[in-house]
Parts: structure tokens; C-alpha cells; sequence
């Protein structure tokens, strides 16, 4: 009965956390638009940075209750599970083919981002000026994200915006009022629902003896991963394969800029139940993305396989080398 309590406490922090980050970026997103800023610009940036909320909550939420081993490993686990499971999981319902242009800039990007990371991380914590330069990057990448979409007219972005929020011209006619309301039940949802998280977490570790590493990198990261799956479901059933990588390799980069970034302004993390393997296996996912692509500029089902046997492969590791 008290486990079943604690996944009680787990799953309530996830539902609350999917629905604040939906009303936090709807809200902020309709905002943005009522006040003249082209859906381009908010896609680009309300919509990328709302989209990380809930690790951003469930990360500052931990380290600053000094759990600083579940805070990193919400991280490291989100990007191990966006590639692995989200990914692969997309594979398996249709064959995702890639743009030119993540390719050449996106997926090197993450590549750098992943090994700079680990880097930092090398001595055991991130620390407050490591925190400011991965916070610094994440606003230079976003405005170079938008300098680019202007040059080269990136109408995905845009037709994404409509196909969440409707048109233009339908979010300007969006009470103020309303919008506000639904930003402060957003931020209200991400809340509780970090703190209900950590308390299922947390609890459940204790009780079942798991470090408390280990259910951040699996259960609490596929927790926060939920909306990314579910949003990647959807746009394969669409056949919608550029829309998930780009939104998979855009969410790994914003964990590690700017929901570590920021966490590490607030409080410095100092961990020591991150191991080393934890940090090799994300990146040998980052690194396994660039051959299947390369190959062939697309993800095909056995390939998605093979993703998802690393997944699982990386959890039953975990259990009988850090558990059983």
C-alpha cells in the first residue's frame, strides 16, 4: 500500500506537470501573439523554452531540496529517453526522415553541448559560472535560431504554431484576462507537480532501497519525457518525422543549456551519484544518431529498434548493476 501511495504521488505530479506545461505555453504562446510578436518568433522561443518547464521544475525543485543526484539525473534520463524511447518509439510507427539542415547544424550542435556538458560535470558538479555560460548559450543559440528562420523563411515553424494554437488571427482574439489566468494556472500546475514528483520519488527510493539516481534517470526522467512522446505519437501516426527529430534534438539541447544552466544559477550542483557510465551512455546516444542519419537522412524501423533495445538495455543496467 505505501508504494502504491507513492506511484499515487508519482503520477499525480506527472498529469499536474503536463497540464501546467500545456496552459504555460498556450497561454504565454496566445500572449506573445495578442501582443503583436509573430507566431514565428514564439514558436522559436515561448514554445522552446515551455516546452522544457517541467524538467526545468522537477530540476531547480530537487537541487534546491539537496537532492542534487536526481535533479542531474532528470537530465541526463530525459536525453537518454528522448533519443532512445521517444525516438525509436516514433521509428516503429513510420519511417522519419530529416532535413538537410539538422544535419549539418543541429545535430553537431548537441553533439558539442552533450560533451561540454560532461565536461563540467567531470569533477563531480556544475558550478554557479558553468551554470551562467550554459544559460548564455541557450539565449545565443535561441537568437540564433531566429536570425536564421528570418533569412531562409522557415514556415514549419509557423504552420506547427497554427496546428497547436490555431491561427493568428484566431490567438489575437484571446482575452487578455484569460490568458493571463491561464499562464498562473500553468506556473501553479508545474509546481505542484514538481513537488508531488519529488515526493513520490523520493519516497519511493527510500522504500524500495533505490538509489535515488537510479529513479531519477528512469522513472522520473520518462516522467517528464511524457509530453514529448505523447506530442511524437501523434506527429508520426501524421507522418510528421522532420517535425520529431527536430523537436527531440531541440529538447535535448535545451536540457542541457538551459534547464541545467539555470538550475546551477540558483544553486551550484554538487553530485555524487552520477556515475560516469551514466554520462557515456548519453553520450553514445548523441553519437548514434549521427550514423543513422548520416546514412541515409532518415530513421528506419530497424534502426528505431535498435534505439529502443538501447534504451532498455541502459534501464536493465541500471537495475541489476546499481539495484539487484
Amino acid at each position: 500500500m505505501p508504494v502504491l501511495i507513492d506511484l499515487l504521488w508519482l503520477i499525480a505530479g506527472l498529469v499536474a506537470l503536463y497540464f501546467g506545461a500545456e496552459w504555460l505555453v498556450g497561454g504565454a504562446a496566445k500572449l506573445a501573439v495578442r501582443f503583436g510578436i509573430s507566431p514565428l518568433v514564439v514558436g522559436l522561443t515561448v514554445v522552446a523554452f515551455g516546452t522544457s518547464a517541467p524538467e526545468l521544475f522537477v530540476s531547480i525543485g530537487f537541487n534546491t531540496n539537496n537532492l542534487p543526484d536526481m535533479s542531474l539525473g532528470n537530465v541526463i534520463g530525459s536525453n537518454i529517453c528522448n533519443i532512445g524511447l521517444v525516438l525509436g518509439v516514433s521509428a516503429f510507427i513510420c519511417v522519419m526522415h530529416v532535413k538537410t539542415e539538422l544535419l549539418l547544424r543541429d545535430i553537431p550542435l548537441l553533439m558539442i553541448v552533450t560533451l561540454a556538458f560532461c565536461w563540467m560535470l567531470a569533477n563531480g558538479d556544475v558550478s554557479l559560472t558553468e551554470g551562467i555560460i550554459l544559460f548564455a548559450a541557450v539565449i545565443g543559440y535561441t537568437l540564433y535560431q531566429l536570425v536564421l528562420a528570418k533569412k531562409v523563411k522557415n514556415p514549419a515553424v509557423v504552420s506547427e504554431f497554427e496546428e497547436e494554437f490555431g491561427a493568428e488571427d484566431e490567438a489575437k482574439q484571446s482575452p487578455i484576462i484569460v490568458l493571463i489566468l491561464l499562464i498562473f494556472a500553468g506556473l501553479v500546475g508545474l509546481y505542484f507537480g514538481a513537488d508531488w514528483l519529488e515526493r513520490g520519488g523520493v519516497s519511493l527510493a527510500t522504500r524500495l532501497g533505490v538509489p535515488e539516481a537510479v529513479i531519477a534517470l528512469t522513472l522520473i526522467a520518462f516522467s517528464t519525457s511524457v509530453p514529448e512522446l505523447a506530442t511524437s505519437v501523434v506527429a508520426s501516426l501524421k507522418r510528421e518525422g522532420d517535425i520529431i527529430i527536430g523537436n527531440v534534438i531541440g529538447s535535448c539541447i535545451f536540457n542541457l543549456l538551459c534547464v541545467v544552466g539555470m538550475t546551477a544559477i540558483i544553486k551550484p550542483i554538487a553530485s555524487s551519484g552520477i556515475e560516469i557510465a551514466d554520462l557515456y551512455v548519453m553520450i553514445g546516444f548523441t553519437v548514434l544518431l549521427i550514423p543513422i542519419l548520416w546514412k541515409g537522412s532518415k530513421i528506419t524501423r530497424v534502426e528505431g529498434a535498435v534505439l529502443l533495445l538501447g534504451y532498455f538495455a541502459y534501464c536493465g543496467y541500471l537495475y541489476f548493476d546499481r539495484v539487484a
